[in-house]
Formats: structure tokens, C-alpha cells, sequence
């Protein structure tokens, strides 16, 4: 009876899947700033007609049946990507804007404290860039405030009607009940601060849940396209159709799903960055990023030199006494170089941002204790342990000292400590006392935001060494089948067709002259660099780092894939010939 009544409800489940997918999808189209009209005529459809093309171009060529389906489904894909569009680009807002509400309530609260007029606080978030479509929203708040005469609480309940964002939306529609209401605004967001913590942790881990969902996804997906290929490989030797075009269709379709997950996951991961890249300013961790960089890509291209020449035939070395594998692995080895140098420098990022809370704090209550500036409690903590931090606090106080101007010191020293939220949070603290905020209120505030953030990131690490562990194992199971699948077809192909008797013509059923072996390994070995590549870049992406992170795992997934590479040639290849 449960199986029965769970049938019944999953189709009922689904259609409301569709029919909110539906509706929140015309949604988007009503609130796109362009007009939906123009919006069929110019993007709609041109993508309708390339699709009809598509259509005909299937229905018109005598391609095979492997390589002509994803012509018309390219097209469909460009007719489905135009019709939903509008949806993505509201979703893209909805992520932006729950990424950084927490910060950005906090700045606004920092901005409360101070004796600054109400307006005055949404103008000033309107110009943080940093905040995207946050920034966004408060500029059309106070526009309507400025030019459209609206009340403050008006011109909130307008934006809140309009938000993609439902946490966003209630934050509003509650912050205009309270100024409606005569409450004072600091009272208000000191009071909202646990439910927009709350918020965002509950976004976040909802994200990193996605994140699961999708190595699931992704572990499904990458093992039925490892069949495909092994079929695509083994099968001609019966059909007698060409496996290097089949061969290659796969490998094409492959590298298309793999990027297909790249970019779900990088719209699923939440935005959480690491590091901070000022504009205007180099320190001595990017210069050494760079350099090592550069020391990398210069070796690897002497290597790529090496095995060039080693594979024509210009050295003394036999060009088989290396397995083609490695002709793909070695050339990436010294890639290792920057990707060793920015894991350090990311580490080092890491171990700030865990002394910073306890920094901020003590800076803050300090302050308020003895009622002095900023210099002159430095001078105090510039001699307590902050651990990583503790160079940078020294630093701080030397330029404080020299009557550099607070702002440009604060800016050396979050550029010097390469952290995104000791940035954030840096500017938060400075900006709330340079408009007579309490150092003490502020730092508890700040230091209680923070360490939500971190206790999430570590979450954040947890998810990312399970889709480590994923990308890699899988990566060595495709690579394992992709080469027993060649060597099977190798021995094959290598058979007497002297077997052929007056009684029966064995080459009839066995068609081992379609075969290219060396091409279908060259075919086997780029698809191993395209997965080390798009794998590298998903695991970059998940735990938020710094780009040339991607280079290690990138070098460590070419390296494993070939050794499996040659092991199963090796091993497979020993056992078939015996």
C-alpha cells in the first residue's frame, strides 16, 4: 500500500516541480529590465532557427548515428539556454546577493552606530562595489528616496517586492515595519545580526549539500561515459565502422559533460574567496606566486622541448623505452613549483584569519578600555603572540606610528595579509571608527561574524576532500578501463587472419583492419589531460582558493592517470599474450 501511495505521489511531485520551474521562469521574464518583446526578437528567435537548422542538417547528411545526434541537440541545448536565460540571470542575483548579506548586514550595522543620517547609511553601501547587486539594490533605495520622493520604509517595501532573494526580502520588509515603527535602526540590525548569521549558515550548508548532490551526479555520469568509450572502442572490431571517429565523438562528448559539471559546480559552490588581490599593489606572496609561475611554465616548456625531440628520434634515448603516457605526464611535472608556492602562501592566509578574530577583539576592547587611539593601544598588542598575524599587527604599528593616514596603513596591512575577510572586516572596523562607533562593540560584533564564517570554511574543507577523493578515484577507474579496453582490441587487431578457412572467412566477423591502435592512445591520452584539467579547476572551485592551486592537482591527476595508464597496458597486455 506505501509503494503504491509513493507512485502515486511522485508524479504529483514532479508536476509541481515543472510548474514551479514554469512559473518562477515567467517571473524572471517580468522582471528582466529589457523588454520581454525584444527579448524573443533578438535572442528567442535566432536560437529557434539555429535549432530548425540543426534539424535539417541531421534529417539532410548520412553522417553515423554517433556523430550526427549531437548536432540537433547542440541546437535544442541554444534553444533551451535562450528560453531560460532570463531565469539563470535571476538566479545569478539571488546567489550574489545571499553570498554577502551576512557581510553586508554587518557593514550596515557598523554604519548604524555611528551618527550618520539613516539615508545616508544605504547611499554609502551603495558604493561598495564589492557588494554586486546588494550595491545595487541600495542605489535604487535611495534613488526612489532621492528622486521619487518615497519614504525610507516605502521605497524598502518597493525593493522587497522586487528581491529574487527571500531572506533578502524579509530583511527589508522587517527593516521597514521598524522605521515605520519610530525603533532606532541599531537597535534593529543589532538585533537582526543572529537571524542573518543564522541565515547564512543555513544557505551555506545548503550549498555545500548541492556540492554532494553533485559528485553523485558527476560520479554516474563519468562512469557511463567511461563505457561509451570502452564500447566505442571495442564494438568496431564487429561492426567494422571506424572506431577513430567514434572514438573521438566520445571524447568530445565527454570533455562537453565534464565542462557541463564544471560550471554547475561553480554556480552550486557558495562564495566564500580566500584571498584578497588588491588593484594597486603587489606583495612580496603574489610576486613569489608570480615568479614561480613563470619558473614553471619555462621548465615545462623545455620539457615539452625534450620529449619532442626524444619522440623524433634527435637523442640518443629510444623513443619506446618511454610508454606515450608519460610523454603527456612529464612535461606538466614542473607545474608542481607554483602549485607547491601558492598552497603555502594559502596556508599562511588560513592561519591570519584564525589570529585575526582574536586580534580585532583585543584591538576593539583595548580601545574602549583606555580610551586612546589606535596607535597607542598597537604599541601594547605589538607585543603579544597573534601568531601568523603578529608580523603584520608590528607593521601596522610602524606605519600608524609614522603618521601614514590611517586608511592607506589599514590598506597595506590587509593587502600584506592577502585575506578576503581580514579585508572585509578591516574596513568594516575602520570605517565604524572613524564615524565614532564603539572599538568594543565592533570588535565583538566583527570577531562573533568571522568566526561563523570560519567554522563554515571548515565545513567547506570537509566537503572538498571528499570531491578530492571522488575526482581522483574515478579519474584512475576510467582511466583502468579506457586501457584494457585498448589492449583488448590491440591483441585482436593483431590476430592471423590466416585463421581464415575454405569453410568460412573469419575477417567477415572480426574486422581488425579498421583499427588505428596508436591514434585511438593518442585519443585516450588527450581526454586523460582534459579530465586532469576540468578536475583541477572543479576542485579549485570548490574550496574557494587561488587559481594556481589547480596546477598541483592538475600535475598529480596527469601523473596517476598515466602510471594507471601504463600499469594496466603492462599487466593486461602480459595477460592477453600469454
Amino acid at each position: 500500500m506505501a509503494t503504491n501511495e509513493q507512485s502515486a505521489d511522485n508524479p504529483r511531485d514532479a508536476k509541481d516541480l515543472i510548474a514551479d520551474f514554469a512559473s518562477s521562469t515567467v517571473e524572471s521574464y517580468r522582471q528582466m529590465e529589457t523588454p520581454v518583446s525584444r527579448y524573443l526578437g533578438v535572442v528567442v528567435a535566432p536560437s529557434l532557427v539555429f535549432f530548425l537548422l540543426t534539424v535539417v542538417v541531421y534529417v539532410v547528411t548520412d553522417f553515423p548515428m554517433l556523430v550526427a545526434l549531437p548536432i540537433p541537440l547542440l541546437g535544442l541545448l541554444g534553444l533551451g539556454v535562450a528560453l531560460v536565460y532570463p531565469k539563470i540571470l535571476q538566479d545569478q542575483k539571488r546567489k550574489e546577493i545571499e553570498d554577502r548579506l551576512h557581510l553586508f548586514i554587518t557593514h550596515m550595522t557598523i554604519l548604524s552606530t555611528a551618527n550618520i543620517d539613516r539615508v545616508e547609511v544605504f547611499r554609502t553601501l551603495g558604493e561598495e562595489e564589492e557588494y554586486g547587486a546588494l550595491a545595487e539594490e541600495m542605489r535604487r533605495i535611495t534613488q526612489l528616496v532621492d528622486t521619487w520622493n518615497q519614504s525610507l520604509d516605502d521605497a524598502l517595501r518597493i525593493r522587497a517586492d522586487k528581491s529574487p532573494s527571500k531572506p533578502f526580502a524579509d530583511f527589508l520588509d522587517r527593516f521597514a515595519y521598524t522605521i515605520n515603527a519610530g525603533q532606532e535602526i541599531e537597535d534593529f540590525l543589532l538585533s537582526e545580526q543572529d537571524v542573518v548569521i543564522q541565515n547564512y549558515v543555513t544557505i551555506y550548508e545548503g550549498s555545500l549539500e548541492n556540492l554532494d548532490v553533485m559528485q553523485d551526479l558527476y560520479l554516474s555520469m563519468v562512469l557511463s561515459m567511461t563505457f561509451a568509450l570502452v564500447f566505442s572502442i571495442v564494438l568496431p572490431i564487429l561492426t567494422g565502422t571506424n572506431p577513430t571517429m567514434t572514438v573521438s565523438a566520445v571524447v568530445v562528448l565527454f570533455a562537453f559533460i565534464q565542462s557541463g559539471f564544471l560550471l554547475l559546480i561553480r554556480s552550486t559552490a557558495p562564495y566564500d574567496p580566500v584571498w584578497y588581490h588588491p588593484d594597486d599593489q603587489t606583495t612580496t606572496a603574489e610576486w613569489r606566486i608570480r615568479i614561480s609561475v613563470a619558473v614553471g611554465f619555462v621548465l615545462t616548456l623545455f620539457a615539452i622541448a625534450g620529449c619532442l625531440l626524444v619522440l623524433l628520434g634527435q637523442t640518443s634515448v629510444d623513443p619506446n623505452a618511454i610508454p606515450l603516457p608519460l610523454y603527456a605526464a612529464i612535461p606538466t611535472t614542473p607545474l608542481l613549483i607554483p602549485g607547491f608556492v601558492a598552497r603555502r602562501e594559502e596556508e599562511r592566509i588560513k592561519d591570519r584569519d584564525d589570529a585575526f578574530t582574536s586580534f580585532i577583539r583585543s584591538l576593539g576592547a583595548t580601545e574602549t578600555a583606555k580610551q586612546s587611539t589606535t596607535t597607542k593601544v598597537l604599541e601594547s598588542l605589538r607585543g603579544k603572540d597573534f601568531g601568523a598575524l603578529t608580523d603584520n599587527v608590528d607593521d601596522l604599528y610602524k606605519r600608524l606610528n609614522m603618521r601614514i593616514e590611517p586608511r592607506a596603513a589599514w590598506r597595506h596591512f590587509t593587502a600584506d595579509s592577502r585575506s578576503y575577510l581580514i579585508q572585509t572586516f578591516s574596513e568594516m572596523y575602520l570605517i565604524g571608527r572613524q564615524m565614532g562607533g564603539d572599538p568594543k562593540q565592533l570588535g565583538e560584533l566583527i570577531s562573533a561574524n568571522m568566526n561563523e564564517v570560519l567554522q563554515l570554511r571548515e565545513r567547506r574543507a570537509q566537503s572538498t576532500v571528499t570531491l578530492v577523493g571522488v575526482l581522483y578515484g574515478i579519474t584512475a577507474a576510467s582511466t583502468f578501463a579506457f586501457f584494457i579496453g585498448l589492449e583488448v582490441v590491440g591483441v585482436l587487431s593483431g590476430l592471423d587472419i590466416g585463421l581464415d578457412t575454405n569453410q568460412f572467412d573469419f575477417g567477415s566477423i572480426i574486422h581488425t583492419e579498421v583499427y588505428d591502435i596508436d591514434t585511438i592512445e593518442y585519443l585516450l591520452i588527450v581526454i586523460i589531460l582534459i579530465n586532469s584539467v576540468l578536475s583541477s579547476l572543479m576542485i579549485r572551485i570548490a574550496d574557494g582558493g587561488h587559481k594556481v592551486n589547480s596546477y598541483l592537482h592538475f600535475v598529480l591527476l596527469t601523473w596517476m592517470s598515466s602510471v594507471v595508464a601504463v600499469f594496466t597496458s603492462a599487466v593486461v597486455g602480459s595477460f592477453l599474450n600469454v
